[in-house]
């Protein structure tokens, strides 16, 4: 895919739509470490307490990827968390699901998100283009004898 970034600037409608998913992939994550550590808990695990830390973790990551998405490197750290929400599925089965939903979102947005940021940048040249073409050809036109100012 021509438009799917991994590193580098993005654009400014794809980098808002990219921060506005990982946003909403923190709070299903966050519930997913809720949800890990009740299970935990349930089962007398011992390590309940550090699936909430990690998961919580996991979920402020995705808010510090979401503010980094102008940087160069926030598409990257938003594919780590894409990587990690995968990787919560160990503890959490049913979070192989909000893996595969936010990163199908995830995808959708670099890629539709670069393509508009595209289609905008198109747009403003050809605005641009016909605003000079426009006050060029006000410059040239002939208004009538006298048009070069001498008489006035």
């Amino acid at each position: 895919m021509k438009g799917l970034a991994f590193y580098g600037q993005t654009g400014k409608f794809e980098w808002r739509m990219g921060a506005t998913v990982l946003g909403g992939q923190s709070i299903a994550v966050f519930f997913g470490a809720l949800v890990a550590r009740g299970i935990g808990a349930s089962r007398g695990d011992t390590a309940a307490g550090t699936y909430l830390l990690v998961g919580s973790a996991l979920a402020v990551l995705c808010i510090v990827a979401a503010g980094l998405m102008r940087r160069p490197f926030g598409v990257t750290l938003g594919w780590l968390v894409q990587v990690a929400t995968f990787l919560s599925a160990f503890v959490v089965p049913a979070m192989l699901v909000v893996g595969m939903v936010f990163t199908a979102l995830w995808v959708g947005c670099l890629w539709q998100g670069h393509r508009i940021d595209a289609l905008q940048a198109q747009w403003a040249a050809d605005q641009e283009e016909e605003r000079e073409d426009g006050l060029g050809a006000e410059r040239h036109t002939d208004h009538g004898p006298g048009a070069s100012g001498a008489g006035r």
